[in-house]
């Protein structure tokens, strides 16, 4: 017998479109042959149940191709010489709310176009290198960070009141060695992650930008905690989850989460002061929080709670205290030596968190951020059934659905691609050894967080052909998580999706 349909919240997406966008040759001289889609971002503004929109960024122009299942909106040149744009970001106007869109690369300038009309608005100059990433914050869209081959991060403000200095603040000084790849705001809009080729990561802290002109932007110098013991290659991604950080780097094939000892978003943001010098260049690894004992969780969102149970500290101080904690790696075979390969994360209160990567050989990789204390859960209730010796029963437990449904699905675990779709909260009783050793096995691989070095492989994997091979530049998710966006080589977009046709909207399962 089949086994029973997946929970619509525990459905990781399909493959639906792939599309190969054509190219006017204009620049082959000036780049080559290299067609690759290098950034791509969903509009994160717009309301609920809207279609959702996506830009997609490539060195040269782009048209759409027939039976391209997309609307092409809009089609924006930078004729600028040198401008190979790699990155890009959404933002808003502050006094109409249009839809802008801020792109940047080799030219070292920040552009903002309205999308409306694909005209430009302003621009922002001031890195001495090229632009390798862009981030919006998700506390006040008028504040852009952007990462550079100058080793510094800028942040850029779109309010009115500091048009004629754009540039608020400057991440620099003492932060980084290298050209930077990476950069990313936390939730809150006070702290900046950034990463590139020297192979640190560095939280950075805001301070208070005042409501009006700015003569000169502020300069950070320090940032509150370093370190360079996560990765042993180039970092091209990370990102917060939370208060815990994600992060990749080349020649590794894993994602790593870990988090910093001591840090809580909901604390008081340090002071200038209070960031730790680097005087004392044998630390590789500085930090001003206090470790407190204990391993943060994200705070107010969705996070892997039980995976933090288990990890081993890392980077002891001079007090012995912990100064960051490594809690699971992720597997992503077929890396290699690429680099500028970078993950997407969907994390919106109500949802399961969910993960996804491509590598080179278009082999797309996601987790559920779920199935890790769920399936802890599952384990720590076959035990208990073991050592009652006795038939009981005993509930699969919900990874991080705050609204169990009453699913009458009597199957503990109904198949092993995801361990713990919702049930009841009383399933017949069932012991580990009912299943067989290569599923436990599979299990296993997949959601055991006891050993934070172990790399657990993907809860599923969707591929193409290998005549659409794409190497993964950048992943997307829609703010609804229901469409998930690829883009990479060979000017190639890949299309995935779940919960089609509303279904997840039409099950009221929104966590609130």
């Amino acid at each position: 017998m089949a086994p029973p349909p997946t929970p619509l919240e525990w459905e990781l997406p399909k493959l639906r479109y792939s599309l190969s966008f054509e190219d006017d040759k204009k620049y082959v001289d000036d780049v080559g042959l290299d067609t690759d889609f290098f950034d791509v971002k969903f509009y994160p503004y717009s309301p609920a149940g809207s279609n959702p929109v996506f830009a997609a960024v490539s060195k040269r122009h782009t048209k759409d191709k027939d039976a391209n299942p997309c609307e092409v909106i809009q089609i924006i040149r930078d004729d600028d010489l040198g401008a190979l744009n790699c990155s890009c970001t959404w933002t808003k106007d502050p006094e109409t709310d249009r839809a802008l869109l801020c792109v940047a690369g080799r030219d070292s300038k920040v552009k903002v176009y309205n999308i409306r009309d694909g005209t430009p608005v302003t621009s922002f100059v001031g890195h001495g290198g090229e632009i390798n990433d862009l981030a919006t914050s998700p506390a006040n869209p008028c504040l852009i960070a952007s990462a550079s081959d100058d080793t510094t991060v800028r942040i850029w403000s779109l309010d009115p009141v500091h048009r004629r200095q754009p540039c608020v603040c400057l991440l620099a000084g003492e932060g980084h060695s290298w050209n930077l790849l990476s950069v990313a705001f936390h939730d809150s809009g006070r702290y900046v992650l950034s990463a590139g080729h020297d192979q640190v990561i560095n939280l950075w802290t805001l301070p208070d930008f005042p409501q009006e002109h700015i003569e000169t932007p502020f300069v950070v110098h320090y940032p509150h905690f370093s370190t360079s013991e996560i990765h042993t290659g180039l970092i091209d991604c990370v990102s917060f989850f939370g208060d815990l950080i994600l992060s990749r780097a080349c020649h590794e094939d894993v994602i790593v989460l870990w988090c910093i000892e001591g840090f809580s978003s909901l604390d008081d943001a340090p002071s200038p002061e209070q960031a730790p010098s680097n005087h004392d260049t044998s630390k590789l690894t500085r930090s001003s929080f206090s470790a407190a004992g204990t391993v943060s969780t994200p705070a107010g969102s969705n996070g892997p709670t039980a995976a933090a149970a288990t990890a081993a500290p890392s980077s002891l101080s001079s007090t012995t205290h912990p100064q960051y904690t490594r809690l699971l790696q992720l597997h992503t075979p077929g890396c290699g030596s690429q680099f500028f390969t970078r993950f997407g994360l969907f994390n919106v209160a109500g949802h399961h968190p969910t993960l996804a990567f491509c590598n080179t050989y278009a082999k797309i990789f996601f987790w559920d951020f779920a199935c890790f204390p769920a399936y802890q859960e599952f384990i720590a209730a076959a035990d208990r059934v073991e050592a009652s010796d006795k038939d009981s029963v005993f509930s699969v437990p919900v990874g991080s659905a705050a609204n169990p449904n009453t699913n009458t699905n009597t199957n503990p675990v109904p198949n092993t691609n995801t361990p713990d779709p919702d049930t009841t909260h009383a399933a017949p009783a069932a012991k580990v050894e009912h299943y067989n050793a290569e599923t436990l096995e599979d299990w296993h691989n997949k959601y055991d967080t006891s050993d934070p070095h172990a790399q657990l492989k993907a809860h599923k994997t969707e591929g193409t052909s290998k005549a659409l091979s794409t190497v993964g530049r950048q992943v997307a998710w829609s703010p609804e998580g229901d469409w998930c966006v690829v883009v990479g080589s060979n000017s190639q977009v890949l299309i995935l999706q779940r919960w089609a046709n509303g279904e997840m909207a039409a099950t009221g399962e929104t966590g609130e």
